[in-house]
């Protein structure tokens, strides 16, 4: 088992799955999303996402010449970016054997080598994710930009949506959920990650496309 970054193809298979697991699929885009797969059949067994948002309420700061070859701290304009965990989702069947555990790894990972020191999530789920690291906060204490966005997951998909957050550096995988990741059954035969119709959208029962993507 091991898990990639997701393919442009994989748009339907990623739609199909989010829509049956109820979860968020605001600002679409196959790119910002990790699959785990099983290496020896191609099945893929579960999926997460790393969006990243602009929040116009922020000034980021950096430095700048004064002229003379100094460089100083001075602020300069422009919307700070903010890093959101999102939209983990595991095939029933892969379930309890740290599928999950380990796109939270990997989406972690990408957000320490995009330069995010802080990754923030908007979810029920807060039992799941405190395992890693990730701990409550105030909604007060979010960036203004995921203070409108929690409020939109409530109305949305997620009711109990609560805020949270995690130093990237502070992120653990607990031994349990990578042994189970390690066992995870092998040479199941029910999927594959070969092309097939689904994976471009068409119903192989009527021919017709299931989702427009915009292409």
């Amino acid at each position: 088992m091991y898990v990639r970054d997701a393919k442009n193809r994989e748009e339907v298979w990623l739609l199909d799955h989010i829509e049956s697991m109820g979860l968020d699929d605001t600002a679409f885009r196959s790119r910002d999303y990790v699959v785990a797969v099983d290496e020896e059949s191609g099945e893929k067994a579960g999926f997460g996402r790393i969006r990243i948002h602009k929040d116009h309420s922020g000034t980021e700061t950096g430095e700048s010449d004064d002229g003379d070859g100094t460089e100083t701290g001075a602020a300069r304009e422009g919307p700070a970016e903010v890093c959101e965990l999102t939209s983990i989702g595991v095939l029933e069947s892969w379930r309890g054997q740290g599928v999950g555990a380990h796109v939270v790894e990997r989406l972690i990972e990408y957000a320490s080598d995009e330069g995010f020191d802080t990754v923030y999530s908007l979810t029920g789920e807060s039992a799941y994710l405190a395992q890693f690291g990730f701990r409550r906060i105030e909604e007060s204490q979010l960036p203004a930009v995921l203070q409108e966005r929690l409020s939109e997951k409530r109305n949305r998909t997620d009711p109990d949506a609560v805020a949270l957050a995690i130093d990237v550096d502070q992120f653990r995988m607990p031994d349990r959920l990578r042994e189970a990741f390690k066992r995870a059954p092998e040479g199941r035969s029910t999927a594959s990650d070969d092309d097939s119709a689904e994976d471009f959208g068409i119903d192989p029962d009527s021919a017709t496309y299931k989702y427009d993507t915009g292409r």
